[in-house]
């Protein structure tokens, strides 16, 4: 039925909310489906609006002599509890829409009203359920075999008090709505009370022929509609019954017939299968984004650059080479071995056209490569500082200063390091200010687990006063060390030279080769405090074109990173030219 077209008020004089209501829901498998709500207005001005709905399962053969339910006025399943008066008075009842079933489990007393998928439903789908918010509680149900995320949700609850707590408006994924109308063979009507105050119009007037109140049949049986006149415009009332949506399945997100640039002709797995050599395709490393901003997903790269997202075990991307900055290498044939369809066509979303990729620099070096550097450095200090401890006579109570050790990197790579997988996230070129300074912050707080005391027993050993090294925080104690560092390979002394009871000469003096981990920390303050203007002089002065920031942050935080770990190297070779004599 055309609902639209059967209401006795011209469509172009209802709301837009009430069009919606009377709208079929069309096959669009990213689509939300409104299947419940509860809400209230509580003043009388045109265009206010209440709602109560539910979703009702019905059979196809019974929705043509369907009529306007029960429960389209309460928007609930059940209203009370059963009133008991002897044991098992109770077990014969079973909550229904009418003798239907429903979406969601939705149940009130006036006072207090609570909501969640029903069983049926979600345990069908194989749906798992997981609950959001304090105070403001919400449900939210995923599928996570696949994984699929916010396939539906809701609030959990509301309370009425002359006025209700808050709105509860409950979605569902159409595509998982669709597949269980499907499995049951039934269509999903919407059951609801709606109201609203109409501006006061002659084609309505018309309706009520005459009369202040007035009662309109629909054709069909479907709806019972109530106007009247009221302070400021036409009070419209209505209870329905309205078939929104068939269970016609969404168009499946197949990988099957994708024509990717470079490939002739659309793809299928056969095909992909059978294709031993070329067949390469190139993506934007962007679409690697969906997993790294995910738990739920590994997308922790390999220090060679590769990059293969994975799910529990189930499915996992394979043999994705970063190539250049931003751009991801993978053969056809890996991209369609076994992993969910909907996984190959997010890829497919991010593919380059060759022509393209031919204007890229492909030995450009990218995010994990920089990141494996900075690590690389990182150990070499942990490395030399502990090796300098332990030949100077400085206790230290751990066998990494950094937390980083270099036998769990050549066991496992970055596993256990999920901090050094964060900071080798995708950096687009074009990226925001906002996630610039958290890289930034994030660089700054691996390196700065190194304990101070420690530095401060190094540098006492070396002849340091302990006065003037009370208040100096990591980067001037690191800055000390180098300055004595440099001193000591000059004159190529061996690590015994830095033991002395004498103040060394220089050693609290600024050191430009340190410079960018000063800088890097004003990064840290300006993404804490809003003070970005000094730093990214700062950046300027050490060579840097802040005029290309209108175009992102990316090249800038290549450059601080590139900086950081120059810095690192700045410290090592000194240092590692002293122990090795």
């Amino acid at each position: 039925m055309n609902y639209l077209e059967a209401f006795p008020i011209p469509t172009h004089l209802l709301p837009p909310s009430l069009r919606a209501l009377l709208s079929p829901v069309g096959l669009d498998p990213l689509e939300h489906v409104e299947v419940s709500a509860m809400r209230q207005s509580d003043d009388d001005d045109v265009g206010s609006e209440t709602l109560h709905l539910l979703m009702a399962l019905v059979p196809e053969e019974d929705v043509e002599k369907l009529g306007v339910l029960n429960e389209a006025g309460d928007g609930v399943v059940a209203q009370s509890v059963p009133r008991l008066a002897k044991k098992g008075d109770s077990k014969e009842v079973v909550p229904s829409v009418s003798g239907y079933d429903y979406v969601v489990a939705s149940w009130g007393d006036g006072s207090f009203y609570t909501y969640s998928l029903a069983e049926k439903v979600w345990m069908t789908l194989g749906l798992t359920p997981r609950c959001l918010g304090n105070d403001q509680q919400r449900l939210v149900y995923d599928d996570l075999g696949l994984p699929e995320f916010g396939l539906a949700d809701g609030e959990i609850s509301a309370e009425f008090h002359w006025s209700a707590s808050r709105p509860v408006s409950w979605h569902m994924s159409n595509e998982y709505l669709r597949k269980y109308l499907w499995m049951r063979g039934a269509i999903g009507v919407r059951v609801f009370y709606y109201r609203t105050l109409l501006v006061d119009r002659p084609e309505i007037r018309g309706l009520m022929g005459g009369q202040s109140h007035a009662s309109i049949d629909a054709a069909g049986k479907w709806c019972d509609l109530d106007i009247q006149e009221a302070e400021g415009g036409l009070l419209l009332q209505m209870w329905a019954s309205v078939a929104a949506v068939s269970c016609e399945l969404c168009p499946e997100q197949s990988a099957e017939g994708l024509v990717w640039p470079g490939i002739d002709g659309p793809m299928t797995r056969d095909r992909a299968n059978a294709t031993l050599h070329g067949g390469v395709v190139h993506l934007d490393d962007r679409f690697l984004e969906r997993y790294e901003q995910s738990v739920f997903y590994d997308s922790t790269p390999s220090r060679r650059g590769d990059s293969n997202p994975s799910y529990r075990g189930q499915w996992s991307f394979t043999d994705c080479k970063r190539v250049g900055r931003n751009l991801v290498r993978v053969s056809i044939r890996e991209l369609y071995k076994p992993k969910p369809d909907r996984e190959i066509v997010h890829a497919h979303k991010f593919v380059v056209d060759p022509a393209l990729v031919a204007g890229r620099d492909l030995n450009e070096e990218h995010i994990v490569s920089k990141t494996q550097r900075f690590v690389e450095q990182l150990v070499l200090l942990d490395e030399g500082l502990l090796g300098l401890a332990h030949a100077v006579g400085v206790n230290v109570e751990s066998n990494t200063l950094f937390g980083i050790s270099r036998r769990e990197l050549d066991a496992n790579g970055w596993m256990s390091y999920p901090q050094l997988g964060r900071l080798a996230q995708v950096v687009p070129l074009d990226l925001a200010q906002g996630a610039f300074l958290s890289r930034c912050k994030s660089l700054h707080e691996i390196w700065q687990r190194i304990p101070k005391g420690f530095l401060r027993s190094l540098l006492r050993r070396a002849g340091c006063p302990g006065e003037a090294l009370k208040d100096l925080g990591s980067l001037k104690l690191l800055q000390g060390l180098l300055n004595i560092f440099e001193e000591l390979d000059a004159h190529q002394e061996n690590a015994d030279a830095l033991v002395s009871k004498d103040e060394p000469e220089g050693w609290q003096r600024d050191n430009q080769r340190m410079a960018p981990l000063f800088l890097n920390n004003d990064l840290r303050i300006a993404d804490a405090h809003e003070t970005l203007g000094g730093a990214l002089q700062a950046l300027q002065a050490m060579g840097f074109d802040i005029a290309s920031l209108n175009q992102g942050y990316g090249r800038a935080i290549d450059f601080v990173f590139d900086a950081v770990t120059r810095a690192f190297a700045a410290l090592n070779e000194p240092l590692h030219r002293v122990l090795r004599r």
